[in-house]
């Protein structure tokens, strides 16, 4: 007896240490992920899950989503899709994709899921979004984790891959963080970001769609956070931002190409910063007048 009891506490060492290490490997932006214990999804598959609370995607309220085994969620549908489309695709769907792209995790990798209404998570997801936001007095009430952990590209067996999507509600508010661990060079085609129905609303973040300029993505961020995309997704309406310059004159705004050249480069800068490349600016003169 005495012998049984030594072997089961050996083993039962063995694996909190296994559970340790992993733990430890995992990218510093990473949110907690438990590839044993969580559910997970199969090779070649879409696991279905029931929301334990809506989740609102740009005016669209939603019970329920799908994890697809080629890196991203879909809402209305499972999907086996493993070439992606790169936005504005124009289709009739939602899709949230960290990283889109031909999978196989029938050598190594493991893709899990959770989603949390209390404890740590949600208190690290409130203190998140409200150092981004800092203007809401957020109060996350649901997380959901999805995390593809080391997974290896289609027809490249041994490549590791690792990267997390990330679901944030109070209920009104909804938010989307996409973070980055270590990723693998790939000849396979690969897109990072969002779409929505129609394209009304899409994201591509820049230089993901390269398979030899993706392993930058562990160091690109729009919340200066190195690994870390954050997104505010609740509102279908127009986003509308204001911006103040000063020039020497107003000629300067006028002469050939000079409009255009600066709207083009203030874009890009809104873009990287988080906003979508359906964005569309405008410039209006405002001449101050003396009371």
């Amino acid at each position: 007896m005495r012998f049984l009891q030594q072997h089961l506490l050996l083993l039962m060492s063995v694996l909190s240490l296994n559970q340790v290490a992993t733990a430890q490997m995992a990218p510093g932006v990473f949110y907690p992920f438990d590839s044993v214990a969580g559910n997970t999804v199969e090779d070649e598959n879409s696991s279905y899950v029931g929301l334990s609370r809506p989740f609102v995607f740009f005016g669209r309220m939603y019970h329920q989503l799908y994890v697809n085994n080629d890196g991203h969620l879909s809402f209305i549908q499972p999907s086996l899709e493993f070439i992606p489309y790169t936005p504005p695709s124009n289709r009739g769907e939602d899709i949230i994709a960290p990283l889109w792209t031909d999978i196989d995790i029938s050598q190594n990798g493991v893709i899990s899921y959770q989603q949390y209404t209390e404890g740590v998570v949600l208190a690290k997801a409130t203190q998140d979004i409200n150092l981004y936001f800092p203007d809401l007095s957020f109060n996350a009430t649901w997380v959901f984790v999805a995390t593809w952990d080391r997974v290896a590209y289609f027809y490249h067996t041994g490549t590791e891959s690792s990267f997390q999507v990330v679901l944030i509600s109070d209920g009104n508010l909804s938010f989307v963080l996409m973070n980055y661990g270590d990723i693998a060079v790939t000849p396979n085609i690969v897109q990072a970001g969002y779409d929505t129905v129609n394209s009304a609303r899409y994201f591509v973040i820049p230089d993901s769609s390269d398979g030899s300029s993706i392993p930058s993505l562990k160091n690109s961020s729009n919340v200066n956070v190195p690994g870390r995309w954050v997104f505010r997704v609740e509102s279908e309406e127009e986003t509308v931002v204001g911006l103040q310059m000063r020039v020497t004159s107003y000629s300067d705004l006028t002469e050939s190409g000079n409009i255009a050249f600066i709207l083009e480069k203030l874009k890009q800068e809104l873009v990287d910063r988080g906003l979508p490349n359906s964005v569309e600016l405008n410039l209006r003169r405002v001449e101050k007048t003396t009371p």
